[in-house]
C-alpha cells in the first residue's frame, strides 16, 4: 500500500473506470493505488498491527459481544480488559477521519501512527504532506531518524477544519522521504 503508484504508465492520474469521461479515480475507487512489485519489496518503512489491536477496536470501534468478538478471532476476550480502539487508530497506513457535524465539536482529530523500519540503518525520512482540500495537516515530528534496523518510531497527524467543508470528501497524501524510500499514506476527509 505505501509504495503503490497513482499514476499510470504514461504519468496520468489512475482513472475511474465507472465514471462516463474517465476522470481521476478518487481513493474510494482506486484504494492505494497500483502495486508496484519492485517497490513493495522493499518499503523502507512499515506499519506494523498487533491482534490485540483489532480485538479492541472489534470491541470499542465497532461494539462487538464477546461472543461476536470470539467468533472472529476464534479465542475467549473480555471487552471490559481490552483498551478500546476507534477505527482512525488502528496503526494502519491510510489516514481517514470524519470531520463532519456531530462527530466533534473543535473540528479537530489526532491521530497517531507508529512505522518500523525495515529499509536501511542510520535512515532519515521527511515528512511531506498534500493536504486534502478545506483541511490544515500537522504532523509531530517532521522527522523520523532510525538507527536500526527494526527500530520503531511514532508520530502524530493532527487534521482540523475550518467549518466549511469543500463536498462531501476531500483527499490527500503524507508522504515519509528518505534518501531511498517513499512511504505514501493516502489521506481521507468526509464532511
Amino acid at each position: 500500500m505505501t509504495t503503490a503508484l497513482t499514476v499510470d504508465r504514461e504519468g496520468k492520474p489512475i482513472a475511474d473506470e465507472a465514471s462516463a469521461n474517465m476522470d481521476p479515480a478518487s481513493f474510494f475507487a482506486m484504494g492505494a493505488g497500483h502495486v508496484d512489485p519492485s517497490k513493495a519489496s522493499d518499503p523502507g518503512l512499515i506499519y506494523d498491527i498487533k491482534p490485540e489491536e483489532y480485538i479492541g477496536y472489534l470491541c470499542g470501534g465497532l461494539r462487538y459481544s464477546e461472543f461476536e468478538v470470539f467468533q472472529v478471532v476464534g479465542r475467549q476476550n473480555q471487552c471490559s480488559s481490552v483498551k478500546h480502539i476507534a477505527a482512525d487508530q488502528l496503526n494502519l497506513p491510510s489516514i481517514s477521519v470524519n470531520l463532519g457535524p456531530g462527530v466533534t465539536s473543535s473540528k479537530i482529530r489526532t491521530i497517531s501512527r507508529t512505522v518500523t523500519n525495515v529499509g536501511e540503518a542510520n535512515s532519515v525520512f521527511s515528512v511531506k504532506v498534500d493536504e486534502p482540500e478545506g483541511v490544515s495537516v500537522k504532523v509531530t515530528p517532521q522527522m523520523l531518524r532510525f538507527s536500526g534496523l527494526n527500530e520503531e518510531k511514532s508520530y502524530t497527524v493532527e487534521l482540523s477544519t475550518d467549518g466549511k467543508p469543500p463536498g462531501k470528501y476531500s483527499e490527500g497524501q503524507l508522504r515519509w522521504i528518505s534518501s531511498k524510500h517513499v512511504v505514501r499514506s493516502p489521506i481521507s476527509v468526509t464532511f
